[in-house]
């Protein structure tokens, strides 16, 4: 059968209806394939991830990322000789540094970010507190939750700390009794309505 006419665009709806008639159904073939595919979150290739880890002591901190905590590889510089007492709040001011720091270009493109705010300062322990205690510029409690389990499962899961508990001893920058905290795998997950379980510790 043969189609006449300078009407083209009829022959399209006749065609079809005579395969249907002859049990072959037309296949529609999409036109609109939608956006372009993105970068899968917190996702990081084997180059973005070397260049992240420079010269130093190699650590990892904990950013933001898709509503959870993921460790990214960073490194430290520590002096040759330091004392360890002294090397371990150099580690700890290390670790702090990073995490305050805007993530790098192939970080955020994947999803990456941080809530610890800028120039926050690290000591360790006055007289009195416990071994390992570190006292921050600002009070652990005026930090946000985002910032906090940053920090505690940073400083917790590094070389900053004696013990190898995922716990860290923090304070603030008064005379206030220290606390205990805990990075659970409840905060890495939900670190903005999972606060770091915490306990009063005393005096050594």
């Amino acid at each position: 059968m043969s189609i006449r006419g300078g009407r083209p665009w009829l022959a399209l709806p006749l065609l079809a209806a005579l395969l249907t008639g002859c049990g072959i159904r037309p296949t529609q073939v999409p036109t609109d394939f939608g956006p372009a595919p993105s970068r899968v979150p917190c996702a990081l290739s084997g180059t973005d991830l070397s260049t992240q880890a420079g010269r130093g002591i190699p650590v990892q901190v904990f950013l933001l990322c898709a509503s959870q905590l993921v460790p990214v590889d960073r490194s430290v510089r520590i002096p040759d000789g330091t004392a360890e007492a002294a090397r371990r709040v150099l580690v700890a001011q290390g670790l702090l540094n990073e995490l305050a720091g805007k993530p790098p270009a192939a970080e955020r493109q994947a999803g990456y970010t941080t809530a610890v705010p800028g120039r926050v300062k690290v000591k360790g322990p006055r007289d009195g507190d416990p071994e390992g205690t570190f006292r921050l510029g600002t009070r652990p409690q005026d930090l946000t939750p985002y910032a906090l389990a940053q920090i505690v499962c940073t400083f917790a899961d590094s070389e900053a700390t004696a013990d190898d508990d995922g716990t860290v001893v923090l304070g603030g920058p008064d005379g206030r009794s220290v606390r205990r905290y805990e990075c659970t795998n409840a905060v890495r997950s939900r670190p903005g309505t999972a606060t770091p379980p915490s306990s009063e510790v005393l005096g050594a």
